[in-house]
């Protein structure tokens, strides 16, 4: 699960499972050794899962030389997935191989299956399915390596171009696939449906702000005007979470990888690059989300892909892909604060209110967005605003 699911988590998890971990940390930050690993086995709310489990790893030992007694905890999912990682001696493979423990009943692992396919058939580095038992959800993956794209970025820093653009350069193989009628169309209903938790989560429960009547029709105008203007783009095949946290940087000359891929769907060209420059946990100068979106639009428009002829209006189209998707994560930020006890995801409201307020003052069809924003905010409306660093 992830933040592209308007669900985004699930109410309970696995008693298995104690503080969830993002599905990025597949690749774990510190290798463990086999010795460490064996003393912290593996823990099954259900017996009768975790024999299945141990008869299904049997069943692949001889073919992927796997360790049985290596098994521990990679990441735990907000929802009931899993992750765990073991040993293997496989020349292909070693020296860890993935694990994905999902209940069937709970999780569909399905379009995780069919979205890897497509990422390897676009030449993308991403988990590889090794074996895959659908009756009992689990799941035989290859591991990506040991950091994300985010772990190799120091904020206090200058932001490092060339990772930014073997993002780019992985983005446009990812869209160069497209096809139509593969993915999950990202319509207007589901559009509205993740905005909309703007309103019911971050102003309703988080601001215990009642709307007006006049309020009410503010929001509703301007959601659909963002909406209408994000479909008026071409669609392509959209990861929706398209971000360094879900971006393998393994240090080992290797391209990128990408992780947290099953909500993919095929929706406007526009998103996963306002993703990428306007990220939920970092922010970035804009001159240099300037820099690397020229960069993106020039290489995709080589590449044949529908950015259109003017940079101009694409630059418009990625800041109102970009405020939509802020709106809709600061809704499920205050929901992960309410509802599942996740306080430190607020920590970075003032980043979306920052991208909201800058992206609403530019444009004059968004002025009354901004001012019921800011009056939602307590903020005095100043002079001037300008998207910078917040």
């Amino acid at each position: 699960m992830s933040l592209t699911d308007p669900n985004f988590p699930l109410g309970g998890v696995s008693p298995s499972v104690q503080d969830p971990v993002p599905a990025s940390a597949l690749a774990a930050p510190h290798r463990e050794s086999p010795t460490a690993s064996a003393s912290a086995p593996v823990l099954w709310a259900d017996t009768r899962r975790g024999h299945a489990f141990a008869a299904w790893l049997q069943s692949l030992q001889a073919r992927f030389a796997l360790e049985p007694d290596s098994v521990r905890l990679a990441s735990a999912d907000a929802s009931f997935r899993r992750y765990l990682r073991l040993d293997s001696r496989h020349t292909d493979f070693a020296p860890t191989l993935i694990v994905m423990d999902a209940p069937p009943d709970k999780e569909d692992s399905a379009p995780f299956v069919h979205v890897a396919g497509l990422l390897q058939q676009a030449g993308i580095h991403c988990p590889q399915v090794l074996d895959w038992d659908s009756a009992q959800g689990f799941m035989l993956l290859t591991d990506l390596g040991d950091h994300t794209m985010m772990q190799r970025i120091d904020p206090a820093a200058p932001p490092p171009l060339d990772v930014y653009l073997q993002a780019v350069d992985t983005l446009i193989a990812w869209q160069k696939a497209s096809q139509p009628g593969v993915l999950p169309p990202y319509d207007h209903a589901r559009l509205r449906r993740e905005i909309d938790l703007f309103p019911q989560w971050y102003i309703a429960q988080h601001r215990h702000i009642k709307l007006d009547a006049a309020q009410s029709k503010v929001l509703d105008q301007a959601f659909e005007t963002i909406i209408a203007n994000n479909l008026s783009w071409p669609a392509v095949y959209v990861h929706r979470d398209f971000m360094p946290r879900n971006l393998m940087d393994s240090g080992r000359a290797q391209p990128l990888g990408v992780l947290d891929f099953q909500d993919a769907v095929y929706g406007p060209i526009s998103y996963d690059i306002a993703s990428l420059m306007r990220d939920a946990f970092i922010s970035w100068e804009e001159d240099f989300c300037l820099d690397v979106t020229i960069r993106y639009w020039q290489k995709a428009r080589a590449a044949g892909l529908p950015v259109g002829d003017d940079f101009g209006e694409f630059y418009r189209a990625v800041e109102w892909m970009g405020l939509q998707r802020h709106l809709k994560i600061a809704g499920i930020f205050a929901r992960l604060t309410l509802r599942d006890g996740k306080p430190k995801y607020l920590a970075d409201t003032p980043r979306f209110i920052g991208y909201i307020r800058a992206t609403c003052g530019r444009y004059r069809e968004l002025k009354p967005l901004l001012r019921l924003v800011e009056r939602i905010e307590g903020i005095a409306p100043p002079q001037a605003f300008s998207f910078g660093r917040v």
